[in-house]
Parts: structure tokens; sequence; C-alpha cells
């Protein structure tokens, strides 16, 4: 693609040519690639929707809110060196002509809102973002309830191990996943909500994993 039909994409269309891009540079496979962009952001904008009535300072950051959503795994620490993904990111900003004060913002929520790193340091104080920050984090949470990507993410680890990536996909699930709400994780009604949906689909996907697991003619 030349620099002229670049120029012409709209922001949108560059934040996933982007993802496109730095997911085939580092190897991010699927499950943190381009369609868990796309979905993270999906859901930040559903959430956002519900939320800016009666929070309308969020509308202000709403450029935030999706850059961050659609960004915020082109910088995990699974695939490249954190700090160099940031500066990946903010050179892509500000050639997009984002702000420096919205550039940090995306910086700071894009490397504070982790499952890991909020279980380990709690939610950072973003002042005024800090609305903005909890929809990108809600968004990326709900997105975890898909068992399949969960098993698509470790097969890549276990070299293609079917068996090995689905023990290990139920274990995080067990731990991590199905423990969302009782550790308080979601703060907007929609994202409670909409993560006991995803966690009745997840029950469902696992089960029927668990019945072709152990069919004999697939033994």
């Amino acid at each position: 693609m030349n620099n002229n039909n670049i120029k012409e994409m709209t922001l949108l269309s560059k934040l996933f040519h982007f993802v496109l891009l730095t997911s085939q540079k580092y190897n991010i496979d699927e499950s943190h690639g381009l369609s868990h962009s796309m979905n993270v952001l999906r859901f930040a904008s559903e959430i956002y929707e519900t939320e800016v009535n009666t929070h309308p300072i969020i509308k202000q950051q709403e450029k935030i809110i999706y850059v961050s959503a659609a960004l915020h795994d082109m910088c995990d620490k699974k695939y490249m060196d954190q700090d160099q993904g940031i500066r990946e990111i903010e050179e892509f900003l500000a050639e997009n002509k984002m702000t420096p004060l919205d550039v940090n913002v995306v910086k700071l929520i894009i490397s504070t809102m982790s499952y890991s790193t909020v279980k380990k340091h709690g939610f950072p104080n973003l002042g005024p973002y800090k609305r903005a920050y909890h929809i990108v984090r809600e968004a990326d949470l709900l997105s975890a309830y898909d068992f399949d990507r969960c098993m698509i993410y470790n097969m890549h680890r276990q070299n293609g191990d079917f068996d090995e990536a689905f023990k290990d996909a139920s274990h995080i699930f067990d731990i991590r996943v199905m423990k969302h709400n009782e550790d308080a994780l979601f703060l907007t009604n929609y994202a409670r909500q909409k993560s006991l949906e995803l966690e009745r689909q997840s029950l469902n996907q696992i089960a029927s994993w668990k019945r072709l697991v152990k069919n004999p003619i697939l033994m």
C-alpha cells in the first residue's frame, strides 16, 4: 500500500492497519492481533454508549477510548519489549495528529490496564480519565470470555498441541476469567451484565470442546 492510500484512510482504518503491520512485525498471534483489537474496540464502544449520558465528561475522551482499545496489545510484553512498543504507538499517534496530552493518556491506559498489572498494583489514579481507563480495561476483560481465543493463544505456546492448550485454557478460566465478577473487576453496569451473558457462552464452548476431546473417534 502506497503512502497516498494510507493518507486517504480514516483513523479507524489506520488503527487497524497499524495493528495488522505490528502483529506481522512481532509475530503477534491471532489471539492478540487484529480480531482481538476489533472485538475490544466494539466492546469499548458499547460500554461508552451506555455511560456517556450519565458521565458526559467521557464525550471529550471518545477518541482516547477508541484508540486505546484498538492499540492496547501492540505493546504487550508477551510479544515484544513493552517500552519499544509504546514508542512505536506514540510515533504513530503523533503522525496522526493526536495531541501530546491525548497520546500520554493513551500510553498510561494501555500500560496499566492488563489483568496482571491490575492484580499486582491495583487501579492507577488517572484523575479525570479514570472512566475512560475503565471502559477500555473492561472491554478487554469482556473479550477474555472467548474460550476459543484462550485455546488459540495456548496452542501457539504449546506448538499446536491441542490437548495441552485445552488443559491450560480450562485452568485459566477456572482461576481467572470466571472470577472477574467475584474479584470486582467490572465497575460499569453494562460490563457486569454482559459478562454474565458471555460467561454462559463460555461454559457452552467449554462443554462442546470437552465432548470433542473425549470423542473416541478423535483419539
